[in-house]
């Protein structure tokens, strides 16, 4: 299990931003690469010097100094936001790209879904395509035979098997991609966002084949989806610009590394005016904060909001509740009232209300999470109200597994072995 699969020294690659001053760059590289007394380039195409060359005019920096190493039983993480190099250095492990700097070695039989229509011939069918792609992973046409039924199978596409891949549709390409390059089992897979437009049905299927495979494979998978990351990923690596920012083990840190890239998200007001939200303000511990601001929250740590309200004479009656999100917008507590339903608010002679909560015991694991609160109508079929990104919740906890909720539980040993109770 200590085998290194994919080893990346250093690893540097540039682009042009002028397509007329890339070309000629490309001429006048090609006529120093040809040049025999060049030191730079060695025999292996894959191993130049770890010396970064100067860059030209509108050249950039796409990857810059970067590497790790993925043993077998491994799967390393690359995320990051659009344009920080992770497809670029999959397509440099995948052999498309040559770096201009460093080393790649890699043992084994890759196998990549890097493009939907990477490696398929739009021309012929998906059942040619099957060959095809296997021959590019260094099967031998018994060997595919063997696996063929298995291909199909998992790829769920055997109706439209003989139809032009140029017909499929992006879900069905990616299927039938992912298919080849799991059944065949290589060594090294490489997989690019790929999973994105498929299904969930198959995006749980191919979760699930990825971990099968991940006991005698090396992943290096490229998400945004940092659930999917989180499920999968043994090893993170957080790209800025070309750089590796971040690389760990530790899952919750690698994504949190990744949200705060995107934390300046800016508060959002929707609603008919009827109720006016005039402040927010939270209390943790000794930290305390504003509307807009970030609230810091230990795990298990209560949580106080107060919020003011000020309703137009036309309004007497409304109700209130809280949504808590992850980074991912999905909504993770809704924080109602004892009765599990929104909290009924009403205005004084003046027009305005204050209510106050205490959301206790927070179980929310590490990250970054935001509050809104919405203020509907009596019967909950009218928005009066609705302040996205009111608060930014900043938990912090002692666990890495990456998931949204900590929840203990009650244990008990149902038959054999013992289990230690922390009452």
């Amino acid at each position: 299990m200590d085998e290194i699969l994919i080893s990346a020294e250093h690893v540097s690659k540039k682009f042009c931003r002028s397509l007329k001053r890339s070309l000629w760059y490309g001429v006048r590289d090609v006529a120093d690469a040809l040049n025999p007394f060049n030191d730079r380039v060695s025999e292996d195409d894959f191993r130049v010097s770890a010396e970064l060359p100067p860059l030209r005019k509108d050249e950039f920096w796409a990857l810059e100094d970067v590497s790790f190493e993925v043993r077998r039983g491994e799967c390393l993480g690359l995320i990051g936001h659009n344009g920080a190099g992770k497809s670029t250095l999959l397509k440099i492990l995948n052999g498309l790209l040559r770096p201009d700097a460093g080393q790649i070695t890699i043992r084994g039989r890759v196998g990549a879904l890097i493009e939907l229509n990477a490696g398929f011939n739009p021309i012929l069918s998906g059942r040619e395509n099957i060959y095809y792609q296997a021959s590019l992973l260094g099967f031998s046409r018994d060997e595919t035979e063997a696996r063929f039924d298995d291909i199909v199978e998992f790829s769920e596409v055997g109706e439209f098997l003989d139809m032009a891949v140029q017909n499929y549709s992006s879900g069905m390409r990616v299927r039938l991609g992912f298919a080849v390059a799991a059944q065949m089992e290589p060594d090294v897979l490489l997989i690019d966002e790929v999973l994105a437009v498929g299904d969930v049905g198959f995006r749980a299927k191919c979760l699930a084949r990825m971990a099968e495979l991940l006991k005698r494979s090396a992943f290096i998978f490229v998400s945004h989806s940092m659930p999917q990351i989180a499920r999968i990923s043994t090893d993170v690596i957080h790209l800025q610009h070309g750089r590796s920012v971040l690389h760990t083990s530790d899952i919750s840190q690698g994504l949190d590394s990744y949200y705060a890239t995107f934390a300046s998200a800016e508060q959002g007001s929707s609603g008919n005016g009827e109720v006016r939200i005039k402040s927010i303000r939270a209390r943790a511990g000794e930290c305390v904060a504003s509307q807009g601001d970030q609230l810091t929250v230990g795990w298990r740590e209560d949580v106080h909001l107060e919020i003011d309200c000020e309703f137009e004479p036309a309004r007497d009656r409304a109700t209130i509740q809280l949504l808590v999100w992850n980074q991912e917008l999905v909504p993770m507590i809704d924080v109602v009232g004892r009765d599990f339903r929104r909290v009924p608010i009403s205005p004084d002679a003046n027009g305005k209300c204050r209510i106050g909560t205490r959301i206790s015991g927070l179980q929310l694991n590490t990250g970054r999470f935001s509050i809104s609160v919405i203020v509907l109508s009596a019967d909950g079929m009218t928005t009066l109200c609705q302040i996205d990104q009111a608060l930014e919740l900043r938990v912090s906890s002692n666990n890495g597994s990456g998931s949204a909720v900590i929840w203990p539980s009650d244990w008990i040993v149902v038959e054999g072995g013992n289990c230690a109770s922390d009452s």
